[in-house]
């Protein structure tokens, strides 16, 4: 069956990801490294994990698979859950895929070396309305694939 996974510790899109699982009837995870107030429902599980650096990513990536959705920002996460045969949808609606996520970890790369020797760098661009339609769009798709993937 297929699962959503979030990786909610600065995740805007919790509630439009809880209305799809609902929606579709889909068990969610909610991993964090604090508490997160998640809806009472068996189907919406919350995991809070130690802290650390990629603990939660640990967590998620350890247990998606085939036929299940992660969402993230992250593009090592999104690397680790498209390698184990799941999909990855960013808050904004960008599609993690196997064709682009090589460039996106090498910019990735290069952001951390521009930062680490003083540069002052953009960021991403704030998140709005359009993005959260974006996602919405995104992630009925991903559903839609994954159960083909994984029939209910």
């Amino acid at each position: 069956m297929t699962t959503i996974y979030i990786d909610a510790d600065a995740c805007p899109v919790k509630d439009e990801t809880y209305k799809v699982a609902a929606r579709n009837g889909l068990k969610t995870y909610v991993v964090s490294n604090s508490w997160i107030r998640v809806p009472a429902t068996p189907a919406i599980e919350q995991i809070v994990v130690d802290a650390g650096p990629d603990v939660a990513d640990d967590w998620i990536a350890e247990r998606a698979g085939p036929g299940d959705v992660v969402v993230t920002n992250d593009i090592p996460l999104a690397d680790r859950v498209l390698k184990a045969g799941g999909q990855a949808i960013a808050p904004n609606g960008r599609v993690f895929t196997n064709d682009m996520i090589g460039s996106a970890l090498a910019s990735r790369s290069i952001g951390e070396h521009l930062r680490s020797m003083g540069e002052v760098t953009s960021g991403p661009k704030a998140f709005g309305p359009q993005d959260r339609s974006k996602f919405l769009q995104a992630l009925d798709q991903a559903v839609v694939k994954a159960r083909r993937v994984v029939p209910r």
